[in-house]
């Protein structure tokens, strides 16, 4: 006598709300007290607003009331845009450009910018200062006009650079066709250009800005670079998405890293009291002419790594390696088990 097979009764259960019959389904909308609904607008509304305030004092590290003015995030990342749009000339922007009307272009953009950029930065050092306590009257608007004027003096020298970074995506990525599509539609272009306008804010000790901006780039693009780190020239990202580079990370010249490779930290020393130390360096060293191929995890000071390294993917890397080496994981057997 064979055994009738049960059928699996925990496969595709539904709730019973999703299983209701539109007419089912109607008659439990309708019963519901809808019409204590009409009401809550003059009832439940105040009450909800003396809550959502009460909660604002309770927790509140969250919002920002009463405080003086923080740098506007849409403003930044349009700033962010405007001075993509003078590096990338033609390419960016919603103007044609031609060689007629570029210099009426660059002045109208670069005075644009200036102007607002110095009222954002000059909002970013009054946060700073306002915790010092210790500010002379008008020195942050002083300091944000200088460090402005200093930001796009040194847009030329910026261009240069990510020309460098520009060529070595096309020559590294063999799918590349030509330089305008590299600028046009890889996201490593975004995430590098980003890191080099907020890289020269954060050395110049500008708070806030500099992350806004790396981190506008980091959820378009998916490539995380913290604005503090020190990148050399001729730098690829190849599909980029998952790849991190921490704050104190210095990589040298003609580096090249695939998609998700962590530079990150190893552990975060703490003081006596247990609050985390910061301002030390804590993320890895790259030297020159490396490749870190996929899902590389290198964390920690101690992890140096020596000029022409090549780094396989999926290792684990928390020590120094030599120049000239090449990394990798030992090949894993697969297992095949009949199903």
């Amino acid at each position: 006598m064979t055994k009738k097979k049960v059928a699996n009764t925990n496969i595709c259960r539904r709730n019973d709300f999703y299983d209701s019959t539109p007419e089912n389904l109607i008659e439990e909308i309708m019963s519901k007290q809808l019409a204590n609904e009409e009401k809550w607008l003059e009832i439940g509304l105040p009450d909800l607003v003396e809550q959502i305030s009460e909660n604002y004092e309770t927790y509140g590290g969250i919002n920002h009331l009463d405080g003086k003015d923080l740098p506007s995030k849409k403003i930044v990342i349009e700033l962010l845009e405007d001075i993509l749009s003078i590096l990338f000339p033609g390419y960016l922007g919603n103007e044609k450009l031609t060689k007629s009307n570029i210099n009426g272009y660059l002045t109208k953009v670069l005075t644009s910018v200036y102007v607002r950029l110095v009222k954002e930065v000059d909002k970013s050092l009054k946060y700073f200062c306002r915790k010092i306590k210790k500010c002379p009257e008008d020195v942050c608007l002083k300091m944000a006009q200088v460090i402005v004027r200093e930001l796009l003096e040194d847009i030329c020298r910026i261009r240069i650079l990510l020309s460098g970074d520009i060529k070595a995506a096309y020559c590294g990525d063999p799918a590349a066709k030509s330089f305008d599509e590299v600028i046009l539609s890889y996201p490593c272009v975004l995430a590098i250009s980003t890191y080099r306008i907020a890289h020269e804010l954060f050395v110049r000790r500008v708070p806030l800005i500099p992350r806004m901006m790396s981190e506008y780039a980091h959820s378009i693009t998916g490539v995380d670079i913290h604005p503090g780190a020190k990148i050399g020239k001729n730098f690829f990202i190849d599909h980029g998405t998952g790849v991190i580079i921490g704050e104190t990370a210095v990589i040298g010249d003609d580096v090249k890293i695939y998609q998700g490779v962590t530079l990150g930290a190893l552990s975060f020393p703490k003081d006596e009291k247990g609050h985390t130390i910061k301002g030390r360096k804590r993320h890895p060293t790259v030297g020159n002419g490396v490749i870190i191929y996929s899902n590389a995890s290198i964390l920690g000071e101690k992890a140096v790594i020596g000029d022409n390294a090549v780094i396989g993917g999926n290792v684990w890397i928390t020590s120094k390696i030599p120049s000239e080496t090449i990394v990798t994981v030992k090949f894993p057997e697969l297992k095949l088990t009949k199903k």
